[in-house]
């Protein structure tokens, strides 16, 4: 396996691997988040590949104050080799290599199996609320 920054011949791939691992929503649109990520710290958009395959994702970022990681996904038949462990442990790499102190995800609550895994790494739940607010409106969903 090797893990390494995402470029934009993977675009295929990748967003087929987020429809396989059910992370798309209709409110998020998988080229405008691809675009905006190329556009700011690209070198925490990192894929997995094996044998030329890119199996897994995850984009990282980094405001100077957290760190945050969206679109972990590993595709259905080859989770439980350790890929998601890898792409995660590698983006806090590169998080701590920046400084960041602390890496804050946003999971559905419902997500019991992704919970889980995040806590054998070592992740808790946190106390807080969660809130946002649309800034740009992307699409009709």
């Amino acid at each position: 396996m090797e893990i390494r920054i995402y470029k934009q011949d993977d675009f295929e791939d990748v967003v087929t691997l987020w429809e396989r691992c059910d992370l798309l929503r209709p409110w998020n649109d998988p080229e405008t988040d691809i675009e905006r990520k190329q556009n700011n710290d690209p070198e925490l958009f990192l894929v997995a590949e094996v044998g030329g395959e890119v199996v897994g994702s995850i984009m990282g970022g980094y405001d100077g104050h957290r760190g945050s990681a969206y679109y972990l996904g590993v595709h259905p038949d080859y989770r439980g080799r350790g890929i998601a462990n890898a792409l995660i442990s590698r983006l806090e790499k590169k998080l701590i290599a920046r400084g960041c102190p602390k890496l804050q995800l946003l999971l559905r609550d419902d997500n019991d199996a992704v919970i889980g895994m995040y806590e054998k790494l070592g992740y808790e739940i946190l106390d807080t609320v969660c809130i946002g607010k649309r800034l740009i409106e992307d699409q009709e969903y």
